[in-house]
């Protein structure tokens, strides 16, 4: 089984363990029961020590660059010295060239960094050569990490490239059904159908928002979420854990989102952080995110810190679920703001659900429905609004007054 990045069970492993045994080999073809192979890996793959008691010459797994010893010393000739030639020659450090043998943090962090050039399909071929019990995609997965070699710089790219992709990818079908005649019928607001100028005016400043506010804080995302506890590791949580997590931070993010959101309608906050999100009266997909960089960072926090917190409080989380989460979210956000109102739209099965006529109904009076995705803190608060909600609200006001 494959487990995260942790450099302090490294450390507690290398204190615990005979340097004069970790920083020598024995000559070429000589048997010894003396742990020989020590393999550093990141991400996905295991970044504890691997000790065989197999010398190096017949270990499977000499000829993986990742796997080959840091700590060969030098003047140690074996049969693979031809191999190993190039990779000392592109950057390779030994442990030995540190100052001593017992080395310092710094040489272990750098011994763990990967100094290959290896393509993306060589690391999936070797992972799935050793790791037959893995899954395709789980495969993919570590091969990802196991190629960038850099957790940070491989998430925060899989990350952003994933955020970029479902959200204009989300958004492209409901700006072809923009242009369907035969569908305006469910339009919620058939009078008002997005012009090509309005829309690309919009996904230019989404797309300001998305590299100057979203970029910087997908990048830190990583070493803060790890920090926590977060999982890069393969294999993948149960669909059953995914799902019972996922829903927990809907319920979360709504919340979140419900009395964030109302803030913003105050006067001050309004006018000058919420309304350029109002500029749209008559929402379409693509507006999810057209709002000003302070309104994507307070919103987004529920979005980001629901699963952190989480992580933080039970040490059970995979970023597999946290992907599958903004997945969702996006999806969600994006036909929220689609201005269309299907007989199979989620809401007229899930009566809860807010859906797109909720959200719409908020840009076109510019007050009530707060929430994102339920419906319950606006109908417990009664901040409810629409044609709908103003009748109950006549109806509980006459029935007080002739109670009365």
């Amino acid at each position: 089984m494959f487990v995260p990045g942790n450099f302090h069970m490294l450390m507690n492993t290398f204190s615990n363990t005979n340097t004069n045994t970790l920083t020598s080999l024995p000559p070429s073809g000589e048997q010894s029961d003396l742990p020989l192979c020590v393999c550093f890996t990141t991400g996905a793959l295991p970044s504890t020590i691997c000790l065989s008691h197999t010398p190096w010459t017949s270990c499977k797994l000499r000829h993986h660059p990742r796997h080959r010893p840091p700590q060969l010393a030098q003047g140690i000739t074996h049969d693979d010295d031809e191999e190993d030639e190039e990779p000392r020659r592109s950057g390779t450090r030994t442990l030995t060239d540190t100052h001593s043998n017992n080395a310092t943090y710094t040489s272990l962090a750098d011994a763990m960094l990967p100094h290959t050039q290896n393509t993306y399909w060589h690391e999936f071929s070797e992972i799935s050569r050793y790791n037959v019990q893995l899954n395709y995609f789980e495969k993919l997965w570590a091969a990802w990490y196991a190629f960038m070699g850099n957790d940070v710089l491989a998430t925060g790219i899989m990350s952003f490239l994933m955020h970029e992709t479902v959200y204009f990818g989300r958004s492209l079908p409901w700006m072809l059904v923009d242009r369907i005649p035969a569908l305006n019928k469910y339009k919620i607001q058939s009078h008002k159908v997005p012009s090509a100028k309005e829309q690309w005016d919009c996904a230019k400043l989404v797309l300001l928002s998305h590299f100057t506010v979203e970029l910087p804080q997908i990048w830190l995302f990583h070493p803060m979420a790890q920090y926590f506890g977060l999982a890069t590791s393969v294999p993948f949580p149960s669909i059953l854990t995914m799902a019972y997590q996922i829903a927990i931070f809907f319920v979360l993010e709504d919340t979140w989102h419900y009395w964030m959101h109302r803030a913003l309608h105050w006067g001050p906050l309004y006018k000058n952080i919420h309304k350029i999100h109002h500029q749209y009266s008559a929402p379409f997909g693509l507006a999810a995110e057209y709002a000003s960089p302070i309104e994507v960072m307070i919103l987004g926090l529920g979005t980001i810190f629901a699963p952190i917190l989480w992580c933080a409080l039970t040490k059970n989380l995979h970023i597999l679920t946290m992907y599958i989460w903004i997945v969702l979210r996006l999806c969600q956000a994006i036909d929220a703001h689609s201005g269309y109102d299907f007989p199979y739209s989620l809401h007229q099965f899930l009566p809860f659900w807010a859906g797109a006529d909720h959200h719409d109904t908020h840009h076109e009076k510019f007050i009530g429905n707060y929430s994102s995705s339920f419906r319950w803190w606006d109908y417990a608060l009664d901040t409810e609004s629409g044609a709908e909600a103003a009748k109950r609200r006549r109806e509980r006001k006459a029935a007080r007054a002739k109670a009365a």
